[in-house]
C-alpha cells in the first residue's frame, strides 16, 4: 500500500509511525500547499501558473531554491500514473485546507480505477485556528491511536472527486476548508489582516505574521505565503518593511503606512 501526506513533517511523522508497524509500505510526501494560488493547471505538466505563482511567493533571498517547474510537472505526472503504481492508497489528513484538497486530488485522480481509496482521518473536523489539528500536529502515540485506515466509499470518492474538479475551475487565490466544505476569496481578506496586525511604529515581521497566523481559520496561512504578501502590500504602499531580507524576514521590521 502507498501511504500519502501533504508536508514534510506529517511525512517524517508518518514514516516513523509505519517503520515499526508495516515497515514494506511506501510514504510519499506532496509537498505543495494546495490552499493557496491558482489550481486550473495543476494536474497538467507543466503547471506554468502553479510554477509562475510559487516562484512569485518564494523569497528571492532564500536557497536552496526548489526546481518548481520540475516538482510540480513530476507531481502531475505521478499523479496520471498512481493507479497504476499501487493496488490501494491511504491518504493521511486532518483540519488542513491542503491536506483536504489532497484527499480530493486523489479521489479524482483513482475515480474509475481499481485502486481502492483509504483515509487515515487525523483531524477534530474543526477547522477554527484554536481547534484543528493536522497530521503534524499530533504525537507519535496520537498518531499511532489514530492508525485505522479506512476505506472511502464510492460515492464518497465521486463527491471528493467533483469537489477537487470545482477547485481547479475557480479563480480562488484561497481556499478555506470551513465546517467540510471550501469556501473561496481573493488575497484581500489576508492582506487586511496583515495590514491590521502590523503597529505604526516599527516592530518585527515575525510577530506581524504570527498574530495572522494565529488567527486565520479555515487554512494554515506559513510563514514564506505571509512573507510574500507582506512584500506585495509594502510594493503597494500599505506597509513599510526595514532591514536587510538577505537575514531573513525574521530580522525584519514592519510598520502599517498610515494614510
Amino acid at each position: 500500500m502507498l501511504h500519502l501526506t501533504c508536508g514534510d513533517l506529517a511525512g517524517n511523522s508518518v514514516r516513523a509511525l509505519l517503520a515499526r508497524l508495516e515497515p514494506e509500505v511506501q510514504v510519499r510526501v506532496l509537498r505543495d500547499d494546495l490552499a493557496v494560488g491558482p489550481l486550473n493547471d495543476v494536474d497538467r505538466a507543466p503547471c506554468a501558473a502553479r510554477v509562475a505563482f510559487w516562484e512569485q511567493v518564494w523569497p528571492a533571498e532564500v536557497a536552496p531554491r526548489p526546481a518548481f517547474a520540475d516538482e510540480l510537472a513530476a507531481d502531475a505526472v505521478w499523479r496520471t500514473e498512481l493507479a497504476e503504481q499501487a493496488a490501494a492508497v491511504t491518504v493521511w489528513h486532518g483540519d488542513s485546507a491542503s491536506e483536504q484538497l489532497l484527499l480530493a486530488r486523489v479521489a479524482a485522480t483513482l475515480q474509475g480505477s481499481r485502486c481502492e481509496l483509504h483515509e487515515v482521518a487525523c483531524g477534530t473536523g474543526d477547522s477554527r485556528a484554536d481547534r484543528r489539528k493536522a497530521v503534524s500536529l499530533h504525537s507519535p502515540e496520537a498518531l499511532a491511536a489514530l492508525y485505522s485506515p479506512q476505506a472511502v466509499p464510492a460515492s464518497r470518492q465521486a463527491e471528493l472527486a467533483a469537489v477537487w474538479h470545482e477547485q481547479c475551475a475557480s479563480s480562488h487565490d484561497i481556499r478555506r476548508w470551513c465546517e467540510g466544505t471550501f469556501q473561496g476569496e481573493d488575497y484581500r481578506l489576508i492582506d487586511a489582516a496583515l495590514v491590521a496586525a502590523s503597529p505604526d511604529e516599527f516592530a518585527p515581521l515575525a510577530r506581524t505574521m504570527a498574530e495572522v497566523m494565529g488567527h486565520c481559520d479555515g487554512f494554515f496561512a506559513t510563514d514564506f505565503f505571509l512573507y510574500w504578501r507582506a512584500r506585495e502590500l509594502a510594493a503597494a504602499g500599505h506597509l513599510e518593511i526595514q532591514g536587510d531580507p538577505a537575514a531573513g524576514y525574521r530580522d525584519l521590521q514592519v510598520r502599517r503606512v498610515l494614510r
